[in-house]
């Protein structure tokens, strides 16, 4: 059903998706779609996404300090040497999402995060080139108009998988673009579409 942003208790208009959970809402109005340049950042939230397959993102968000504490707060170096023993603790922690190709597939997408991190120029500059560097802002009206995935999505799935990342549909890649802030999906009479936006407006898709 297509939503449209409302105002809230505090006043402020926002996406509908976080509904009134203070969490949530907390989430949309401070990490959703902020521009995110770490690479081992990054590397967490694709992986967190690739988690949040067929679930919920709150269930994944909900748990997400569990996930840090599980998985070496995502230090790839670490996760790379995940060997049968830690991956048998890991289903046995009911703090995360017990999936065992997820969990292994975490331990693949770590060995190809690093062979990109030793290629030179980074995790970071590998995914943002794929968008000139700059966020992509959209302008859509209703949460009807955002696509699941994108042509750039993708280009970025493919590519990803090509280097051996698990977990990286073009579905799972447009949710991180938005998440990491490579593409401002905030809906335009949301408060944080022209903050997310800044002066790097690059629009592409318009509203239906």
């Amino acid at each position: 059903m297509s939503k449209s942003a409302r105002p809230h208790a505090d006043g402020k208009t926002r996406c509908p998706w976080p509904g009134e959970d203070p969490f949530y809402m907390a989430y949309h109005d401070t990490e959703w779609g902020v521009p995110e340049y770490d690479d081992r950042a990054l590397y967490e939230k694709l992986i967190l996404d690739g988690f949040q397959a067929g679930l919920s993102w709150i269930t994944i968000l909900r748990k997400r300090e569990n996930f840090r504490n599980a998985f070496d707060d995502f230090q790839p170096e670490k996760i790379a040497r995940y060997n049968a023993k830690k991956i048998h603790a890991l289903m046995d922690d009911a703090g995360i999402v017990r999936n065992r190709a997820k969990i292994e597939g975490a331990v693949n997408s770590a060995k190809a995060y690093l062979k990109i991190m030793e290629e030179g120029a980074g995790f970071s500059k590998f995914l943002w080139d794929f968008v000139d560097g700059k966020p992509i802002v959209n302008e859509f009206k209703t949460t009807a108009s955002v696509p699941a995935s994108t042509p750039v999505s993708v280009k970025i799935s493919k590519e990803l998988g090509a280097r051996g990342f698990k977990f990286v549909g073009p579905t799972i890649v447009y949710a991180f673009m938005q998440a990491t802030g490579m593409v401002n999906d905030h809906l335009v009479t949301c408060f944080c579409h022209e903050a997310c936006s800044g002066k790097l407006r690059k629009p592409r898709l318009k509203a239906k």
